[in-house]
């Protein structure tokens, strides 16, 4: 395949921003949104009740009993307000990133960005090895397969296949998935219950070794609050139920958000009874040895239960339904990373145009899951802190911008209660498991350094995405009569008829124009620098024998540049524009001019001409002196 080859593949399904030229999303009923959500969510159990019995030993019960709690007291209802402020599936980001003004709002989504890219990644490499954990311990499974690592990255490996032949998620396939593993798992589960009712001797034993660490249940409370944050990853679903809110149906957009809560509500309750009860069984029923690394339950705790009482025949079938909804879990962690990336880095100007394409960003989001995965050897125990930081503080940032969207209601003491739990829970998480900041910082400092330097590449592209001229406007530029239009920038400031005389005659004079030439002083008032691209307004204004066309823009050179082509294709002649030379350090007027949208706008103007207009017969011309 030839260089030029490859670029038009890789680049194939490069397009716009979503909704210039897009169909809309197709809506489908909620419960089977739900499917969509639940192959991450539900998908949890496959490592959950392991993940749980590490951390609180035969306390795992009663520790999940905590988690239910919050999904059920905190979680749920943060979502729900949350699911009502962004029916669109913006979540709890956009929510926070208006709060924040200008550059503080974009720094902190990129900084939201590397923690959500971190819950996604982990996402993809820790189900790859549970689905590895689940495929090399099945009785046929072939020696030659039977490495942990080998499997995982193979897995990893056909995900990314997958994605760069081209992958559209499909609801039905979820559906099916996620009905036969939970159909799977309460099969499971209920023999479990039965086998544990006809030895009732077992839960003597699990009272006698349950007391015997923990002298009363005042400790008991105590120490499942103090081990929740470890299990914390049990909240993976919230984010995602409100990411798909746009495939939800509704009649409008309170129906959409009615449906979504209920879409919250039944995947907590479902995943509720599964948490308990698997915790429960697996506690009583596998020996504690078993959980330890590369045990047979390590990472597959209800699989380990499904071939012990039905044998390898039905435990083989669950082993395949759950490497394929984990497979499946990482195929939706790699989707909301293709849309969450685009959501937000084209809009602020902060990621290369490549970015728009999906098999570059698959590459690169493929790459740095095979380096995760090295870095931790394929396990599945040692990726539990780094997934649940990302989750953690994604849920976080969410009850913070609840509660600050209710500051001024009574509400604000409940979700102010529910914040300080998040806060404590990804705290001690941090703490207790600090790779998974780690990990998460290499993701921000990432996205940072490669969000400013397209940022600065892209800093001389035209930028703006069309002129709306106002009446009095459009009427100055087409009164010219044939002739190139003059154009002076000045500062926006109140307009004084002597200061406007006394500028048109030194321009005059400096530039030798004839006095029948059109002059016209062009004002553009800089906005939030941060943005990246708008749509430029000009008003106009007749001030004595002056003409006054007035503008506001986050960029003043890039506007000026666009205004002036907007200019030359509505007049047919092609306009010049006189500037004086600014003073000042030209390093420090870089700066200005890529954070703050000012700086020396003479040749910045040009530079953006020269790349917008390559036909130097129809480039505006600009003056300098």
């Amino acid at each position: 395949m030839t260089k030029t080859a490859l670029s038009d593949w890789l680049l194939a399904d490069l397009k716009l921003p979503k909704g210039v030229h897009s169909k809309p999303e197709p809506e489908h009923p909620w419960w089977r949104v739900m499917c969509l959500t639940g192959v991450d969510y539900f998908s949890t159990l496959g490592y959950q009740p392991g993940i749980a019995f590490l951390a609180a030993n035969v306390l795992s019960p009663f520790a999940t009993l905590v988690l239910v709690l919050v999904t059920l007291f905190a979680a749920l209802p943060l979502y729900q307000r949350v699911a009502k402020a962004s029916p669109n599936g913006q979540g709890s980001i956009a929510m926070l990133e208006k709060l924040f003004p200008e550059w503080g709002g974009k720094i902190f989504v990129l900084v939201l960005l590397g923690f959500a890219t971190t819950d996604f990644i982990i996402t993809m490499t820790l189900s790859a090895a549970d689905g590895a954990a689940h495929f090399i311990h099945n009785p046929f499974t072939p020696k030659w397969l039977s490495g942990q690592m080998l499997v995982t990255l193979l897995l990893l490996g056909i995900l990314g296949v997958i994605f760069l032949k081209g992958f559209k998620e499909a609801i039905g396939i979820a559906v099916v998935l996620v009905g036969s593993y939970l159909a799977l798992n309460a099969i499971v589960t209920v023999r479990s219950i039965i086998e544990v009712v006809h030895h009732r001797e077992l839960i003597a034993h699990w009272k006698t070794a349950l007391f015997a660490q923990h002298p009363n249940w005042l400790a008991m409370v105590g120490v499942c609050l103090l081990l929740f944050p470890r299990l914390a990853l049990g909240l993976s679903g919230f984010e995602t139920g409100v990411a798909v809110m746009p495939l939800i149906s509704g009649a409008n957009l309170d129906a959409r958000i009615r449906n979504t809560r209920k879409l919250l509500a039944t995947a907590a309750a479902i995943m509720s009874v599964f948490l308990i009860a698997t915790s429960f069984v697996t506690t009583i029923l596998i020996p504690a040895a078993a959980f330890a690394d590369n045990g047979e339950a390590n990472g597959r705790a209800m699989a380990y239960l499904a071939h012990q009482y039905f044998g390898s025949a039905f435990g083989s079938i669950y082993d395949i339904s759950t490497i394929l909804i984990l497979a499946f879990a990482g195929a939706s962690a790699m989707a909301g990373l293709l849309n969450l990336i685009p959501r937000y880095l084209p809009r602020f100007g902060m990621a290369p145009e490549w970015a728009r394409a999906s098999r570059p960003l698959v590459l690169v989001f493929m790459a740095v899951a095979f380096i995760v995965t090295l870095a931790f050897h394929a396990n599945v125990d040692a990726q539990g802190g780094a997934y649940a930081t990302g989750v953690l503080v994604l849920i976080t940032s969410g009850a913070c911008a609840v509660t600050l969207s209710v500051w001024k209601t009574r509400k604000r003491w409940i979700y102010g209660i529910i914040t300080l739990i998040f806060v404590y829970t990804t705290g001690m998480n941090i703490w207790e498991r600090p790779e998974g900041l780690k990990i998460s910082c290499f993701f921000i400092a990432s996205i940072l350094f490669v969000s400013f330097f397209s940022r600065a590449t892209r800093a001389t592209e035209l930028r703006i995405t069309g002129v709306n001229l106002s009446p009095e406007a459009a009427d100055i530029l087409t009164s010219v009569n044939d002739q190139a239009v003059r154009f002076i920038p000045k500062k926006p400031k109140t307009a004084d008829p002597k200061d406007l005389d006394r500028i048109d005659k030194l321009v005059r004079a400096m530039n030798h124009l004839p006095p029948e030439a059109k002059i016209v002083f062009l004002e553009v008032e800089r906005t939030d620098a941060s943005e990246f691209d708008q749509q430029l307004s000009v008003e106009g204004e007749r001030i004595a024998n002056h003409c006054v066309l007035r503008a506001s823009s986050p960029i003043v050179a890039n506007s000026i540049a666009a205004f002036l082509i907007h200019v030359e294709q509505i007049t047919g002649q092609v306009p010049h524009i006189y500037f004086k030379w600014k003073e000042g350090n030209p390093v420090a007027n870089i700066f200005r001019f890529l954070f703050l949208g000012e700086g020396d706008a003479a040749p910045l103007t040009h530079e953006v001409l020269r790349k917008a207009v390559p036909d130097i017969s129809h480039r505006p011309i600009v003056h300098v002196s």
